[in-house]
């Protein structure tokens, strides 16, 4: 016991420096600032290194805890099991509260060195500064955290194995995407604390041109990027997973991920306009005030238990804690924007609604008004119980039916944007640079039509696909010519692969939420079934057994070909069923097959879900096709714009004279 007891000191022990170690940093460089204190400076560094490598050893013997089975630790007893496959012993770390934290923790602290490290040179500048005091505040309170409310080394006494120690929710110890989803998107969540800590001391420093943004961009793009991915591989999940055959459902933690993702958007377009004109000051500063707050309410929704969800954890103290930091950010963040309004003043203004500024524009607007509604969709029902006590849902069709008209204009928007020049554009030019655009549109919803597809909506949306992906294609063409394969890297053309995977995500589930087919049948073995043009055959129904789990499984032949199995698996230990479909991938469509309750091997009878889910492989290549654009889009390209070009010099006040200098 020896061993299970040193797990749990040395995890207290590691938050316990890794807290006090983020304050004394945070007030060090907070003092060293304010003084010019270089001595003080270099010590700053030291702090980051040891906040580190207590977030690191606290998530290694959580690790190790979980690995060996430490039971005397509460943790363990809640998501560890003895038969537990390693994998998903592996990751019940983030599997629930406690350990979702330590990993989020772990991640902003990987974050936080690396800046330090990256500006290691520029520590005394009081912009780094206070963004290095804003991201060790952060850290300290996510210490804070593991160290209190959500404990991940309490001790747990004497286990019970009646009653404990039955392993993760089974939903989360039956697909590899385990692995990947919540890191990936925690990646995304905490990378837009570093744009929001710059943003920060801008503000602080009053150093609010532009030289703060040309800085941060590729740590918002790569954020951007990360929180993508996760959401698609988190789509990807559900899909594979939960046997309903969709990819979205509105659930609340899925809108809690979205929402900053929607802000982030708007926010990666936007800064565009205010680093070539100067323009939108105060509205990119609070796009990424919201962002950044959004994912400190997203964490809020999906860690308190105040909402139902298939993702949520349990009911926990967190939440006024969370719901705190919120108010204190939005309060902080807003009240510095006040007081530098009159450096926020934008040197220039739109010339024209036809103009590159104009669009991006018009698409901040969309994105904000879109965010606002999930935002309205999602919190509604918490805000009715709270009030009235009593219980109401905000559903899928609501969303739906905003969702599609806002995705058609972004679509639109996706098209006409690019081609747009800065300041203005003639009828002559938009006619010449739209024309093959316009072609690839009308081609897009010629071979839909003929392929079979109907609707007005669906129809619509796979003309503005086909629109928006020649317009992207156009750049990408001439971009290449001009400057071979170097081409494709910049914002500018990597944004344009990042628009060719939105819209494949689009067309797809347009098409999929459009033409889905889905039919229920039971099937006696060696019996066959026709549906939507294919042909469903009953090889065997088995019983099976695992570590964890003992089930039942079908095989089925598609069209006399390879058999597939979907099952149903109860967790012995929490005396779960769980649906695992089997899916046959392809370019055109999927075929979805999920077994159901009534099926029983003893006489060779199974109960089936067949779904056609037509284009659902777009989604995932589209998915690939946003992160690889984002990787080409944070390398610069061959006009790369500098913190010291014009349009980040001060701006002038009230008086004449100059702000200080905007250059990071």
């Amino acid at each position: 016991m020896l061993a299970e007891g040193v797990n749990g000191l040395i995890g207290h022990s590691a938050l316990i420096v890794g807290f006090a170690s983020a304050v004394f940093g945070a007030a060090a460089m907070a003092t060293a600032t304010l003084k010019r204190d270089p001595r003080l400076v270099r010590t700053v560094q030291a702090y980051g290194w040891v906040v580190l490598a207590a977030a690191v050893l606290a998530v290694v013997v959580m690790e190790r805890a979980l690995i060996t089975r430490d039971w005397s630790i509460a943790y363990v007893q809640q998501v560890g099991s003895p038969n537990t496959p390693a994998l998903f012993n592996f990751t019940a770390l983030w599997s629930a509260l406690q350990g979702s934290i330590l990993l989020w923790l772990l991640l902003l602290a990987i974050y936080t060195s690396i800046v330090m490290r990256r500006y290691r040179n520029r520590l005394g500048d009081a912009l780094v500064g206070w963004a290095v005091v804003t991201m060790l505040a952060v850290t300290a309170f996510f210490f804070f955290l593991a160290l209190g409310p959500t404990d991940a080394f309490q001790a747990g006494g004497v286990p019970n194995f009646d009653k404990c120690c039955a392993g993760p929710n089974p939903l989360l110890q039956n697909h590899i995407l385990v692995l990947f989803h919540p890191p990936i998107l925690y990646l995304g969540y905490v990378g837009f604390t570093v744009p929001f800590a710059f943003a920060i001391g801008a503000l602080v420093t009053g150093r609010v041109g532009e030289g703060w943004l040309l800085e941060t961009r590729r740590w918002a793009l790569f954020a951007w990027g990360f929180l993508t991915v996760g959401i698609v591989l988190g789509s990807w999940w559900s899909y594979e997973v939960l046997g309903w055959g969709g990819v979205w459902a509105w659930d609340p933690v899925e809108n809690a991920s979205f929402l900053p993702w929607l802000t982030g958007t708007a926010y990666i377009h936007s800064v565009l306009v205010q680093e070539r004109r100067g323009m939108l000051r105060v509205w990119n500063l609070s796009l990424l005030v919201a962002t950044f707050s959004l994912t400190i309410l997203g964490t809020f929704l999906t860690r308190s238990g105040v909402v139902n969800s298939v993702h949520a954890f349990s009911d926990s103290t967190i939440g006024p804690y969370l719901l705190g930091a919120f108010g204190v950010i939005v309060a902080v963040s807003l009240g510095l924007i006040a007081w530098r309004g009159d450096r926020l003043r934008s040197p220039g203004a739109i010339d024209s609604p036809l103009s590159r500024e104009g669009a991006f524009l018009a698409n901040n607007v969309i994105f904000t008004l879109f965010a606002f509604i999930v935002l309205l969709g999602t919190v509604f029902p918490l805000i009715v119980e709270a009030k009235d006590d009593r219980q109401i849902a905000v559903g899928s069709p609501f969303f739906d039916s905003l969702a599609r008209p806002i995705g058609l204009v972004l679509l639109f928007l996706m098209a006409v944007a690019p081609v747009l020049p800065w300041r203005t554009a003639s009828r002559e030019l938009l006619r010449d640079r739209l024309f093959w655009p316009a072609w690839c549109g009308a081609g897009a919803l010629i071979l839909s039509v003929l392929v079979g597809a109907t609707g007005f909506e669906p129809l619509l949306a796979f003309f503005f696909g086909g629109f928006a992906a020649g317009s992207a294609l156009r750049q990408l063409v001439l971009a290449t010519r001009r400057q071979g394969v170097r081409g494709l890297l910049g914002r500018a053309n990597g944004g344009m692969v990042v628009h060719l995977g939105v819209i494949l995500i689009a067309v797809g589930l347009a098409a999929s939420n459009s033409y889905t087919r889905a039919g229920e049948f039971t099937l006696k073995k060696g019996e066959s079934v026709e549906f939507a043009g294919h042909t469903f055959e009953l090889n065997d129904v088995v019983d099976f057994t695992t570590s964890a789990t003992v089930g039942i499984k079908a095989l089925v032949s598609i069209d006399g070909g390879k058999a597939y199995a979907p099952a149903i698996s109860k967790f012995t230990a929490r005396g779960i069923d769980i649906a695992t479909p089997s899916v046959r991938t392809g370019l055109a469509r999927d075929i979805y097959l999920s077994l159901e309750n009534g099926s029983k091997p003893s006489t060779g009878v199974a109960k089936m879900k067949i779904i056609i889910k037509p284009m659902i492989l777009w989604l995932w290549v589209g998915g690939l096709l946003c992160g690889l654009g984002t990787v080409l889009a944070a390398f610069p390209g061959k006009h790369r714009r500098r913190p010291t070009d014009p349009v980040s010099a001060p701006v002038p006040l009230d008086d004449g004279a100059p702000a200080e200098a905007a250059d990071v």
